[in-house]
């Protein structure tokens, strides 16, 4: 198998043990981020010097798909050929998916099925169903903005499933998928090839890609931002310099895999327009031997992420730790942005070091992968999430601020443990909560009182002598 990569650099290979038994074993990718990558699983199988001649080597289907516009600046074009054993349009008509998932939304440009609320929100970790429930069936969204239709905003999901899917696979019309596992590994296949990601990692799956869910631990649930608008890039690092934050290289692509044969039945589920609707044909859409470009699908190991941090006085925003984001039109103003909470140290002095009180512009959706969140010491539990729309004021609980402020200023410095890792998609276009999760019975009711018992400390004694001679 040849594997070569431009434009950023030389390829590094990276493997990762798995069950032999599932074909997940030994698997290899391709680093680095927004790199024009080419991989073939039979050595010959990519053209040479042109995309699609009269006839491919081994008498394969030349197909691009195309992620942005034809006319997109070529520094934002994004593109892959593939080179196929049939080509994708090979199925028989759509026809919507029976029964209806009537637990997904891809327009919220209506007040149909959606509530308006500034009240702060909290969700406890959804249970898994005991019916057998794949990737699909188990996801369901919480909130989002905009519309799939117009191609601006996004959607927040969470998934809870029990069951790897079966002769089928998913494809997104609607926009690209953040996922985020929170609880079990994922195995899976793509039509560039396959991608094991474990909690603590995240894989993006843009638009249109079509690709298969295993699920090797059983139960498994975590979220999912789908985003309406574009593609996910790296944040600029601005006085930052260079370096630091997600480094492109650890960003991980898929080398080229395919499976053969006659798979009767096979079932293509594609999400278009929030609805899903289902094709058949007799072919597995995993028979891609080669492919080159740089719309693909990548994973990355939120533990390899450089944070930087305050190291005198006070707190950092939370923008400094952003992995990922969507740009708007307008210069500085995400449509969306994936920010993580890593194991890191703190150290300011004469510093409260937890996230300070605040209200934001920005509308912020909060996740708990594994451990403890410094901001919230009860009650914010792993495959939980919270919601602080915009305006919505929050910032830490009634005991870690009691806790913080007794410290005093002999406060030592002290280490974010690695066991915890806590995530935000943050954007500035305000969501509407779906009915279900609103009257979700794992929402909190009771989400407030974490804030309810906080005291007032004023004391008009400490004033300073100046301040009482003015």
């Amino acid at each position: 198998m040849d594997n070569i990569a431009s434009n950023n650099g030389a390829v590094k290979e990276h493997r990762s043990r798995v069950d032999a038994e599932a074909g997940f074993e030994d698997l290899r990718y391709l680093s680095g981020f927004g790199n024009h990558f080419a991989s073939e699983a039979l050595k010959g199988a990519l053209p040479d010097s042109q995309n699609s001649p009269l006839k491919c080597p081994y008498g394969l289907y030349a197909e691009q798909i195309s992620g942005t516009a034809f006319t997109a600046p070529r520094k934002a074009n994004q593109r892959s050929w593939f080179y196929r054993i049939k080509p994708s349009v090979t199925h028989e008509p759509f026809y919507p998916r029976q029964p209806l998932h009537e637990h997904l939304v891809g327009d919220f440009s209506n007040e149909k099925g959606c509530v308006t609320t500034p009240t702060q929100l909290r969700w406890k970790p959804v249970d898994i169903s005991k019916a057998r429930t794949d990737f699909i069936d188990g996801l369901f969204t919480i909130c989002g903005a905009g519309s799939c239709f117009v191609r601006h905003g996004y959607a927040i999901h969470m998934y809870a499933a029990n069951a790897s899917m079966e002769d089928s696979a998913f494809a997104n019309a609607d926009g690209d998928f953040l996922i985020v596992p929170q609880q079990g590994r994922l195995w899976i296949k793509t039509e560039f090839g396959r991608l094991q990601v474990s909690p603590g990692e995240i894989v993006v799956l843009q638009l249109g890609f079509r690709y298969s869910i295993d699920l090797p631990d059983g139960p498994s649930r975590g979220y999912v931002l789908e985003v309406f608008s574009g593609h996910f890039q790296l944040p600029d690092l601005g006085p930052i310099g260079a370096n630091g934050l997600a480094l492109p290289h650890d960003f991980l692509t898929p080398v080229a895999w395919y499976e053969g044969g006659v798979y009767s039945g096979f079932k293509v589920v594609q999400k278009f327009g929030g609805a899903l609707f289902e094709a058949k044909q007799n072919f597995s859409p995993f028979n891609v031997v080669a492919w080159r470009g740089n719309y693909a699908p990548f994973k990355y190991d939120l533990r390899k992420f450089c944070p930087f941090n305050a190291v005198l006085f006070d707190h950092g925003d939370p923008s400094i730790n952003t992995v990922l984001t969507v740009p708007s039109e307008r210069p500085g103003i995400a449509v969306v942005d994936f920010v993580i909470f890593p194991p890191r140290w703190l150290v300011s002095e004469h510093t409260f070091r937890p996230p300070y009180f605040h209200r934001n512009c920005m509308s912020e959706f909060m996740g708990l992968i594994y451990g403890l969140y410094e901001g919230k010491a009860e009650g914010f539990l792993p495959g939980g999430a919270s919601l602080h729309s915009c305006m919505t004021p929050h910032g830490v609980d009634t005991l870690t601020y009691e806790k913080t402020v007794a410290a005093g200023d002999d406060l030592k410095p002290f280490r974010i443990s690695g066991d915890s890792l806590a995530f935000m998609f943050e954007s500035s276009l305000t969501p509407k909560i779906t009915h279900w999760a609103f009257n979700s019975p794992h929402i909190d009711p009771d989400y407030y009182k974490c804030w309810i018992k906080l005291r007032s400390h004023f004391d008009q004694g400490t004033a300073t002598v100046e301040n009482d001679e003015n």
